[in-house]
């Protein structure tokens, strides 16, 4: 696949094997978020790169057409875990794993809820004509994205603290 082996981080006795670890990401991050298996590998190929790759280099790394890798690397980027952008001299993009991915992945998060608690708030403010049980459900998935909202800005403050 063109990925070196990684060190094991929970052995010492010799290099993992990288394309089950790339694998295991694609089955599980997919699964965990909601991707296709295709972006858990991209993810698993730049976090574990030690530097920058181009568009190409996915491709080949991943036996990726262009048009699934440029699927990929948008996703990541638009759920903050991968950067995107031209080193200097260069007229090609390259990828990489962000430093700052989790915080990344945290504020993604906490943009998609807010952008739902918006459409809770009027939905539930035009809400005074509707019968009394469709204004609960609406007034109770108003106090639920307002939960959400406030805990995850807690915690991406509390990561951000911590890192």
């Amino acid at each position: 696949m063109g990925v070196p082996a990684v060190s094991s981080p929970a052995r010492d006795d010799g290099p993992a094997d990288a394309n089950a670890l790339i694998d295991d990401f694609g089955l599980r991050i997919g699964r965990a978020m909601g991707w296709p298996p295709m972006a858990g590998r991209t993810a698993a190929v730049l976090m574990l790169g030690e530097a920058p790759m181009t568009m190409a280099e996915l491709q080949a790394a991943l036996d990726a057409s262009k048009g699934s890798m440029s699927e990929m690397t948008r996703l990541l980027v638009e759920n903050g875990t991968v950067r995107r952008f031209k080193q200097p001299g260069s007229r090609h993009y390259v990828y990489e794993w962000r430093d700052d991915a989790w915080a990344g992945c945290l504020q993604h998060q906490l943009d998609a809820t807010a952008e739902l608690l918006a459409l809770a708030e009027s939905a539930h403010a035009r809400s005074t004509g509707l019968p009394e049980r469709q204004r609960e459900r609406l007034r109770q998935m108003h106090e639920y994205y307002t939960f959400m909202v406030s805990s995850l800005e807690a915690l991406l403050t509390q990561y951000k603290r911590s890192h």
